[in-house]
């Protein structure tokens, strides 16, 4: 028997163990007990020199004079050609690979790159549902420039392996072949509730589903999803994509209760004494940061969540008062450098306004959002106005917005961020004139919780204290992850905690609360 023989029989017998671990439902690299790709990449007889030259085909995005027509996806998906020249590129790097390593979900990069070139794409479906509770999402919303994507060694001298869109064609490719099934445990006589539908209580309910649990969501909002319904514009993430994914959930038996504000409307005792033998709050961060400067409360001034909320969101998801139609006018600024930022200029474009500009009190190096968005951002027209601090907001005859005075800035020396300071240059006034203003400046966590909560312990405006292995707080089954414990950070991290805690959730129901 040759080695290419002995090679192929050891592939398939490895496809044949992932396609055994997605139909029971095993997890092996969220515990860290395995963390080894499940296709070796010792065993792979191929040519490194030649696939480290391979060009690649670079991800296709629509026409700017199309994609400006409407809030649909500007990414053209991969076919299935594409997608097995474009995962024949990768060079299987020593297990562990940097782009697994990178990935916080761990997922199996390598091994799904060799099952895609492969042409198995249901299998590589499966390892990436493995590790990942929401592999459609985060395929789209993660920086993988910054992430696995940005840890491919072909970035060296090549463009690197367009691993988010792979792993969002086998998974949208899964969806339309066969469907999506989560598989559900034989019932334990638990009930959880999860208080939050964004990513981390999404994650945490598909975990906890699947140990045999009740689950309940509870969320202020009316429809499921958190801020990949109401924060992330259509064009960056289809919102068909987040309501599949949540009718999944729903066909496995997770219920959900919209219009009900856990620390307003009920509170973290409430849920216990309703019979819930756990609870995990994966609230977020939901409150935009506040503007200290005159004029902020005039018509025509949004806070960014607002302005994405009523703007991009369909009008049968929004809430009862989330307010008409925006009217934007002509001139739109959009104070902020993060990627929130650039979704609301995009959509301000979108929306028909003829001049959209980004005012940024630093230069574009100390910007935290994405290149990639900024990019987008002014191919579709919008501008960007560094060293420029808006101080006052100056309204026209209507008592409406109609300008937004301004300084100028220079650099100083870097503070506890480590980017360099902001100074205003004195004297440097001037206007910009403006209709609508909206406000991107990073987001606060919501104190209600914790100040409804005996036992509970926050930090920094409200933050939940929580252990960042298991979600474990200082309350005795209640369980906390995601930007509610962190600050804001990504979708992926958020998904990562809950799955966390779903684990520590779990034995902790097993151990405790069965023998107690």
């Amino acid at each position: 028997m040759t080695k290419g023989t002995n090679d192929l029989q050891y592939t398939l017998l490895q496809i044949e163990r992932v396609i055994s671990d997605w139909f029971f439902g095993v997890d092996r690299d969220h515990t860290g007990e395995e963390t080894v790709q499940s296709i070796p990449s010792e065993y792979l007889d191929i040519n490194r020199k030649w696939r480290a030259v391979l060009p690649s085909d670079e991800l296709a995005i629509r026409p700017v004079e199309e994609r400006l027509c409407d809030f649909e996806d500007v990414v053209i998906a991969l076919d299935p050609e594409r997608a097995r020249y474009e995962a024949s590129r990768c060079i299987h790097c020593p297990d562990p690979a940097p782009c697994t390593l990178a990935c916080p979900a761990h997922n199996d990069i390598p091994s799904a790159m060799w099952l895609i070139e492969e042409g198995h794409f249901l299998e590589a479906a499966a390892l990436y549902r493995r590790s990942s509770s929401l592999p459609e999402i985060c395929s789209r919303v993660c920086p993988h420039d910054q992430l696995c994507q940005g840890s491919c060694v072909h970035g060296k001298h090549n463009q690197p392996v367009l691993t988010g869109a792979l792993e969002a064609f086998v998974v949208d490719f899964e969806r339309r072949m066969v469907g999506v099934e989560i598989p559900v445990g034989p019932a334990s006589g638990f009930r959880v509730a999860i208080v939050g539908a964004g990513p981390a209580g999404i994650s945490c309910a598909e975990q906890l589903i699947q140990s045999g649990h009740q689950v309940t969501i509870f969320d202020a909002k009316p429809a499921p999803g958190g801020l990949l319904t109401y924060g992330i514009p259509n064009f960056k993430l289809p919102k068909d994509l987040v309501l599949e994914r949540w009718h999944d959930l729903e066909r496995a038996g997770v219920e959900f209760v919209g219009n009900t504000c856990i620390g307003r409307d009920l509170t973290l005792d409430d849920l216990f004494s309703r019979g819930y033998h756990a609870v995990f709050v994966g609230v977020g961060t939901g409150i935009d940061a506040p503007m200290k400067a005159e004029g902020v409360e005039l018509p025509g001034v949004y806070q960014a969540t607002e302005f994405l909320m009523r703007a991009t969101t369909r009008p049968d998801l929004l809430p009862a008062d989330s307010g008409g139609p925006l009217q934007i006018g002509n001139r739109v600024v959009v104070i902020g450098g993060g990627d929130t930022a650039s979704d609301c200029l995009r959509t301000a474009v979108r929306m028909g306004a003829e001049e959209v500009t980004c005012l940024y009190r630093r230069t574009e190096n100390e910007m935290p959002g994405g290149v990639k968005d900024r990019k987008l951002a002014r191919e579709e027209g919008a501008r960007y106005q560094f060293l420029t601090q808006p101080v006052k907001f100056i309204a026209g005859e209507d008592g409406r917005l109609a300008a937004v005075e301004c300084l100028r800035m220079e650099l100083g020396e870097p503070d506890s961020s480590g980017r360099r300071r902001p100074l205003p240059v004195e004297g440097s006034n001037f206007l910009v004139p403006a209709d609508t203003a909206i406000l991107s400046l990073g987001y606060w966590p919501d104190p209600q919780i914790g100040e409804t909560t005996p036992g509970l312990q926050t930090h920094n405006y409200g933050l939940i204290v929580a252990d960042p292995q298991t979600g474990a707080t200082t309350r005795p089954g209640v369980y906390a992850g995601g930007d509610a414990v962190t600050g804001p950070d990504l979708v992926v991290t958020a998904m990562v905690a809950g799955r966390r805690a779903a684990r520590a959730i779990d034995a902790y129901l097993a151990n405790t609360c069965a023998h107690g």
